[in-house]
């Protein structure tokens, strides 16, 4: 979106002067939502696009702070542990981008935010633009289907798959087993330009070298034992759509030469035919093995490597994100019980659930919350309903800190205690303390200490 420049506007005449008036009746014609700030945080007018999608008729926000009425923080984002995309598009005087959870009528969700700086004759900012699109791929409360967190580590790949899913650029996920790598991987089909197509998932793991070349070229008739008709292959199935390939670090050594001239030259034959067949496939794949130690060893090509990893996402372990494991957990129950009765977690399990380590991650998690319910009869529950690993000892399992000072009342008075020994920043501290600022901000708040 090109903003002209504005003539210099002071302080309480920016609201409304007849340059920023006339700012909005432009922003009218833009489908997306979007709001006019000044460079103190304060709301100066919306078009009627945010209004609808994030007003309520009893909450005013003109002339509230935006960091108020978006996250419900009494601080701008960058001292709450957020990135700020004031600050970075004040520094750049250039536009910043960056994935938010805002409090909607709707309740939290994920919005991609882009701030634009509105500059005067003598370079100086006056006033942002700020564009909001809420990202319907994934959720930050329980949902009946799709991606669900809210933890950095979680908005991180988010992030990314919103820049690179309207691309045609490959993407490679990368991720232990059980990280969501198919959900990632349908995300990024839905998000992208080619959402009515189809989404065609090649399993790559247990494949011949003869099965994997059939199922994604098809064949012809006659062209092996066995081969009574024409098959149409993956490839072909994936014509306007997207091709994800799963687990393809499992791709037999002489079949990445085939895949690799796919990739390249987007043409291809079926088994047993001369015809050549134009692909037209948007390129996912995924893996949980280290592509580059294979590479070194002989296991995989490194030039079908760099074809498939033009864009990189790595997908966060449970461990990682254990903020999520409540939402995680309420949505698995969600999603298991249906209309059937709502089961709950009593906090004590809660606690035993977050201090594991999920070597199976957000897949263990569904397979241990499935086994509970058949044992808690009154719908709760408890530690007693968790498999034995997961009531070991807990001094013999990792802790997390971050989830420990999150949710331990206990915790308070260590935390109070660091605080008041602590001489670093807030940013340093909760790297010390092995939280996320964010995190961090949330709880001093709590204990009144923020």
């Amino acid at each position: 979106m090109n903003i002209p420049s504005l003539p210099p506007v002071s302080g309480s005449d920016l609201r409304s002067a007849p340059q920023i008036q006339a700012l909005i009746s432009f922003l009218e014609q833009d489908a997306q939502p979007a709001i006019v700030l000044d460079p103190d945080y304060n709301i100066l007018a919306a078009n009627t696009s945010y209004q609808r999608q994030f007003a309520t008729a009893d909450k005013p926000f003109i002339g509230h702070k935006c960091y108020r009425i978006s996250h419900h923080f009494d601080v701008p984002c960058d001292r709450a542990g957020e990135h700020c995309p004031m600050k970075k598009a004040f520094e750049k005087r250039g536009p910043d981008r960056v994935l938010h959870i805002h409090h909607t009528p709707r309740g939290p969700e994920h919005v991609d935010v882009e701030l634009r700086p509105i500059v005067d004759e003598r370079h100086e900012v006056i006033a942002y633009v700020e564009r909001m699109a809420v990202v319907r791929s994934a959720s930050a409360r329980p949902s009946a289907e799709g991606l669900v967190g809210s933890s950095p580590a979680f908005n991180e790949a988010l992030s990314a798959l919103q820049r690179v899913a309207p691309s045609m650029l490959p993407v490679l996920l990368q991720g232990e087993s059980g990280t969501g790598k198919e959900l990632f991987a349908r995300a990024v089909h839905e998000s992208s330009e080619r959402p009515d197509g189809p989404f065609v998932v090649v399993d790559c793991s247990g494949l011949t070298e003869t099965l994997f070349e059939s199922e994604l070229f098809g064949h012809e008739k006659g062209s092996f034992t066995g081969a009574n008709t024409r098959k149409h292959g993956l490839v072909e199935t994936a014509r306007g759509g997207t091709l994800f390939l799963d687990e393809i670090g499992d791709v037999p050594l002489a079949m990445q030469v085939k895949l690799l001239r796919l990739i390249e030259s987007g043409t291809f034959r079926r088994v047993g035919g001369l015809e050549t067949l134009r692909a037209d496939f948007r390129l996912v794949a995924a893996t949980h093995k280290p592509l580059k130690e294979m590479i070194n060893d002989g296991r995989f090509r490194p030039d079908l490597y760099y074809r498939i990893s033009a864009f990189p996402i790595h997908l966060p372990a449970l461990r990682e994100r254990v903020d999520d494991i409540p939402l995680l957990v309420n949505t698995i129950l969600q999603r298991s019980t249906g209309v059937r009765r709502r089961a709950t977690v009593s906090l004590a399990a809660m606690k035993r659930l977050q201090a594991y380590g999920w070597p199976g991650n957000v897949r263990e998690l569904r397979n241990v919350l499935d086994r509970a319910l058949l044992f808690c009869d009154d719908g709760v529950i408890r530690p007693e309903h968790l498999p034995p690993d997961l009531n070991a000892d807990a001094s013999l399992r990792p802790v997390f800190a971050h989830a420990a000072v999150a949710h331990a009342k206990s915790d308070d008075d260590l935390l109070r205690k660091a605080v008041a020994a602590f001489q670093g920043t807030r940013r340093e501290l909760a790297a010390h303390l092995g939280m996320s600022e964010r995190t961090l901000y949330r709880r001093l708040k709590m204990l009144g200490l923020a």
